[in-house]
């Protein structure tokens, strides 16, 4: 099985003509059967929250969480062991909905950078595994030393023990702090592969307006058909192949996402009523 999705549900105007405003959860989920959220990167909401969004889709609609940048060490709190363990107590109970619901495809923890190979953070992962044990997990890597042989092996068979997702990415080579396209299998229920565009230039950028240029690519349908080709390969292996387009910068998520949803020639049942409307792309 095929999903795709796009992160966030508010900025995709294209996928409906005139529009001038954000999309609501309930407009995105006529499109697309998953969505990917930071919203939890950022902070925790609240429980009633998360329950709302629930009332806005479809029975199947299935959501990426990111986990809390405290959970995967990014700089700004600095808490201990303890205290990221009485957060991540808050954080299942504002998630405790959608698990409730079966509608938590996973949650993404994706590491910073600076997250390399070491024995002190493999620690730290199976400290975070025991934490969240029977929570769906995926984790991204950033730090390409988790990719150099044989650490990448003993990394598959680590994910593959602990039926952890190894998230594989699409994104700029830019050395040290980038990492290559691995489409590995290591849980047999995902295959998540998260697209960040090839911008070398964006990626790369400084200041504070960096959000405005690190995603801002367009994929050509030659890198699409590429990207399906490899997929296909992959598609008997494992039960769901899920697809997420971080491309936002330049609004182009929607429009390649769609695409690539016509070249696999796959149609998502249960969605809400698309709008009247609609840009009727193809």
């Amino acid at each position: 099985m095929y999903t795709i999705g796009l992160t966030s549900w508010s900025e995709h105007k294209s996928l409906i003509k005139n529009i001038n405003r954000p999309l609501t959860l309930q407009e995105y989920s006529a499109f697309f059967p998953t969505v990917e959220l930071d919203t939890f990167f950022y902070s925790i909401p609240r429980v009633t929250s998360v329950a709302a969004w629930l009332t806005q889709v479809p029975s199947d609609f299935k959501f990426v969480i990111k986990a809390n940048h405290s959970f995967t060490l990014h700089p700004g709190e600095n808490l201990t062991k303890a205290e990221i363990s009485k957060k991540i107590c808050t954080f299942k109970e504002a998630i405790s909905p959608l698990v409730d619901n079966n509608a938590l495809k996973t949650i993404l923890c994706q590491f910073p950078p600076y997250f390399d190979a070491t024995t002190k953070n493999v620690a730290y992962l199976r400290y975070l595994i025991k934490e969240l044990t029977g929570l769906p997990l995926s984790f991204e890597f950033r730090n390409h030393s988790w990719f150099n042989a044989p650490t990448f092996n003993s990394l598959v068979s680590f994910c593959t023990q602990n039926n952890i997702t190894l998230v594989v990415v699409d994104e700029p080579s830019v050395g040290q702090l980038s990492v290559p396209f691995k489409p590995i299998i290591t849980n047999k229920q995902l295959l998540l592969v998260r697209l960040h565009g090839r911008n070398e230039a964006g990626w790369q950028h400084k200041g504070p307006d960096w959000r405005k240029y690190r995603t801002f690519y367009d994929y050509s349908d030659n890198e699409l058909s590429r990207l399906k080709d490899t997929l296909i390969l992959q598609q008997n292996s494992v039960q769901e192949i899920c697809i997420i387009f971080n491309n936002n910068s330049g609004g182009h998520a929607a429009k390649n996402a769609l695409s690539l949803k016509k070249m696999l020639n796959i149609k998502f049942n249960n969605l809400n009523k698309q709008p009247p409307e609609q840009l009727d792309f193809f």
